[in-house]
């Protein structure tokens, strides 16, 4: 099955870089250069705290976490905000936001506010997450993150293209209230749902894009296509879908296995280092993009 069949929207792959694997002093000139030289988008994590008992791994198959908790973390959309104000073209995404550690009235008004300072230029990758004890620490029940995170996408959807809102829910319970302005991009900036276990896949599917961790072009073809019989059991497969993860690329015969894949954004690093992140960006420029 080819990617056409897999996915209904891949139109030329999209290139995006994962400010993540940066030093966040690193930011703004990889930033700044990236959109000079054509990639579509700069995607930055999310964390509200690392204690320093952690365990676990976004990565299947995995038990340690990637990161020290001594990771220097900024507000996610504070500072994509700050990179749109820098910046006129480039698109500005989270991989992922831990939308259901926040209130959604407070997940909805940080969206919101990236969408109208950069023009319409957010995306929205949202996710349970996997540290638990970073929920601990939030004083939430890590056990209820995926429900907690269904209900809060269900208000702050509401909040985005309602005009008056009201909620009693499991978690959130509000009486009627306003929310203003909405968005920019109509009817709210594309939601993709990050992960890669079974009940992120199914979230996925009845939302307007998947974000992957690290994949080749055969194990991504795979995840399509449960998202494709996902999808279309919800009735779905005719909606515009993105399907966006990090991978290599090396020249144009693999820029058309990934689409052969049906990928429709590959989030790539080309660096080994953060200092040397601006050589790499132009290396892979020269190399791919043109």
């Amino acid at each position: 099955m080819s990617g056409s069949d897999l996915c209904c929207l891949v139109v030329g792959l999209k290139f995006g870089i994962a400010l993540s694997r940066l030093h966040p002093s690193r930011h703004l000139e990889a930033t700044i250069e990236a959109e000079r030289l054509g990639f579509e988008s700069v995607w930055m994590a999310d964390h509200l705290v690392f204690p320093l008992d952690m365990s676990g791994s976004p990565h299947p198959g995995e038990d340690m976490p990637p990161v020290p908790p001594s990771t220097p973390v900024y507000d996610t959309f504070g500072w994509l905000c700050f990179l749109a104000g820098k910046t006129s073209r480039i698109r500005l995404g989270t991989n992922v936001f831990l939308l259901g550690l926040r209130h959604p009235f407070v997940a909805a008004r940080a969206i919101q506010t990236l969408d109208l300072v950069s023009d319409g230029r957010a995306e929205v990758g949202g996710g349970a997450g996997w540290l638990r004890q970073e929920w601990r620490a939030a004083g939430l029940d890590p056990a209820t993150r995926g429900r907690r995170l269904d209900e809060a996408l269900e208000i702050c959807r509401r909040l985005w293209t309602e005009d008056v809102v009201e909620h009693h829910g499991e978690f959130f319970d509000f009486d009627p209230v306003k929310f203003e302005p909405k968005p920019l991009q109509k009817p709210w900036p594309r939601i993709h749902v990050g992960g890669e276990s079974s009940a992120a896949l199914r979230r996925a599917a009845l939302h307007q894009g998947w974000y992957g961790l690290e994949h080749t072009p055969e194990s991504a073809a795979v995840r399509v296509q449960e998202l494709q019989f996902l999808r279309q059991a919800a009735g779905r497969e005719a909606e515009d879908f993105e399907v966006s993860l990090g991978g290599a690329v090396d020249g144009p015969e693999d820029v058309a296995r990934w689409e052969n894949a049906g990928v429709t954004r590959l989030v790539v690093s080309p660096w080994r280092r953060s200092r040397d992140c601006i050589e790499g960006l132009r290396r892979f420029a020269d190399r791919v993009l043109t």
